[in-house]
Formats: C-alpha cells, structure tokens, sequence
C-alpha cells in the first residue's frame, strides 16, 4: 500500500506530509524498495542492470555513483559479472545497490533478509544501520526475525491477524523488569552450586556447558554482581538482553 501496489480497503496514507493519492509520482521518486525478493535482467551485466533501473527512476547517475553503489553493497569486483551468474545473496545485495541509486529519503524492505546465510543477514544488517545512521535514510523492514529487529530497529509495530497490537519505541516497550541475563563463567559447576543455592535459583531460565542464564529484572543485576563477587566467581561475561521474541509472544497469544 505504501507503494500503491494495492489500494487500501478504507483510510489514506500520507508520506512526506504529502498524500499518496493526490502525488503518488513525486513521492515514489523518492522511496527506494525491496519487495519480496528482486528480480533482474539475468543475461546483462550487474552494472547494466544498476543503469536501468536508475534510468527507470528518472536519474542520470554518474560512472562514479555506480562505483559507489557497488563498493557500499560488497559487489565490488563483479559489477561486470551477468546476474545469472549471483548467487541469492548477492542479488540482495544488487537489490539494495537498485533501491538506492537514485538516493530515496525512505526505503522499504520487505522480509530482506530471506534465504541469506548467516554472514549474509550480518552484513545488511550493518548496512541497514550504515543507511540508517550515515546516510540519513528512513528504513521500513518487515521481518519475522525479531532477534534481527532488536539489533536493527528504533521503533516497531507488530501486527498480529492484521491489526497493529502495539506500536512505538523498541526501548520503551521492552520492559526492565524481564531481562534475561547470559553469564559464562570460568567454573561452571561453582557459579550453577551458588545460583541454586541463593534467591535466584527460581530465575534460572537455561542452563549449557558454558552459559547460565536467568531471568530477572534490571535493578536486581547489582545484587547478583556484589554476589557473585562476594562468593569468588570468575566470570568471562555477564550480560543482558531485552527479549522481542518474547514480548511480541504475550502480546499474540494474549
């Protein structure tokens, strides 16, 4: 609907501050997207396919914004390379060099990070954050990876059965009080005989060869720190998450 691919069924949209329906062409001029997964002229080279689809928004990029383009995706080296030829995850990867080149104000990326392997979600996640926080672009990302989100996002909405069930700062809905704290200590067997053995023992949450979790609120961390000190614990980490996952979790099955 943000990109009026579809109309919706009651309301209106406004982007920019402007009305989609009365400038849907100017304002699609300056949104960049990936819808699904991209989809390109196989048999023509990456940069030749960049030059289209710049041609397609209305822009003359100079031999110069296409290096660039390529350099910031991590295709430096086969932008000459025919397409069929990309694996999955580079043409993502081209996908965003397309949404980018004629330098939208909002980018729209939807489930981006579908049928990448591992570095590959890690790299566009720092690109998405590069877009975010160098270039000055707006990033809507749809995704069913929540962990992603938390790494990525400033403001969500989740929509569970079509309807947005709650909507604003990550920081600001994800509660203080449910926390759960990672601990990978040097001795495993001493820090599980001091955690059972004290009032957190109920907030043990997981437990593995190399890691202790609990589950527990924020301003308890200090006693759990003097405690662990206290009893002569050596640590090689302690740290904390907020858990999306779990909170979208409530909420839907609410």
């Amino acid at each position: 609907m943000l990109l009026s691919l579809i109309r919706p069924t009651s309301g209106s949209i406004r982007i920019f501050g402007r009305s989609l329906a009365e400038d849907r062409r100017e304002i699609l001029r300056s949104i960049g997207c990936i819808i699904e997964k991209p989809d390109f002229y196989l048999y023509l080279s990456a940069r030749r396919n960049l030059e289209l689809f710049a041609r397609m928004s209305m822009v003359q990029p100079t031999a110069r914004k296409v290096e660039e383009m390529f350099e910031l995706v991590g295709l430096r080296g086969r932008e000459n390379d025919p397409v069929r030829t990309y694996s999955h995850g580079m043409k993502q990867r081209l996908g965003l060099a397309q949404a980018l080149i004629h330098d939208p104000r909002l980018v729209i990326l939807d489930e981006p990070t579908t049928g990448l392997d591992p570095q590959g979600i890690i790299d566009l996640r720092h690109l998405i954050l590069r877009m975010k926080n160098e270039m000055g672009k707006t990033v809507i990302l749809s995704s069913h990876i929540l962990s992603e989100m938390e790494l990525i996002a400033d403001s969500m909405a989740i929509i569970s059965k079509g309807k947005a069930i709650a909507q604003g700062k990550v920081s600001q809905l994800l509660s203080d009080d449910d926390l759960l704290v990672y601990i990978e200590p040097v001795d495993m067997e001493a820090l599980r005989t001091i955690i059972t053995t004290s009032v957190w023992a109920d907030a043990i949450d997981g437990l593995d060869a190399a890691e202790l979790r609990l589950r527990i609120s924020k301003a308890a961390l200090p006693a759990l720190h003097a405690h662990l000190e206290q009893h002569g614990v050596q640590l090689y980490s302690l740290y904390y998450r907020k858990r999306l996952e779990d909170y979208f979790l409530k909420l839907t099955n609410a």
